[in-house]
């Protein structure tokens, strides 16, 4: 599935990379890897499959959700374009009372602390990425 195999690692990439110049080429390809996902869905949307929400928009949601809790913050993530297919979804997910209901942000930025400073031992996943493995 897209979002095990590309946008979780990426995500983790983006977030514990200390080098800048890596921060940068990490998050294009978890850019590329989220247009994979607008290519295939729904083009009017605002959800993955058109005006209700799916199974692949709550797979994806919390990934959707830690772009601006998590990786805005840590690492300056851009906000949508404004009327992009991608900025529909965004702002549909960010908008689903369902969503809204299982997110709480300021747990966010504590629970991602230490992987924004690639603190050693943090997890299985954090040493995963760190050695090019795949996640546990």
């Amino acid at each position: 599935m897209q979002i095990n195999r590309n946008i979780v690692p990426n995500f983790y990439r983006v977030l514990q990379e200390q080098d800048e110049q890596k921060q940068i080429s990490n998050a294009q390809e978890l850019k590329d890897a989220f247009a994979t996902l607008v290519n295939a869905a729904d083009s009017q949307g605002p959800f993955f499959l058109g005006a209700n929400i799916s199974f692949v928009d709550v797979q994806v949601a919390p990934w959707i959700i830690r772009l601006s809790r998590v990786l805005k913050p840590y690492r300056a993530w851009p906000d949508p374009d404004a009327g992009s297919r991608w900025g529909a979804w965004v702002n549909a997910i960010e908008a689903n009372e369902h969503v809204k209901a299982t997110s709480d942000d300021e747990l966010y930025i504590d629970s991602y602390e230490r992987y924004a400073q690639n603190r050693p031992n943090t997890s299985l996943l954090a040493s995963a990425i760190n050695s090019g493995r795949s996640l546990p």
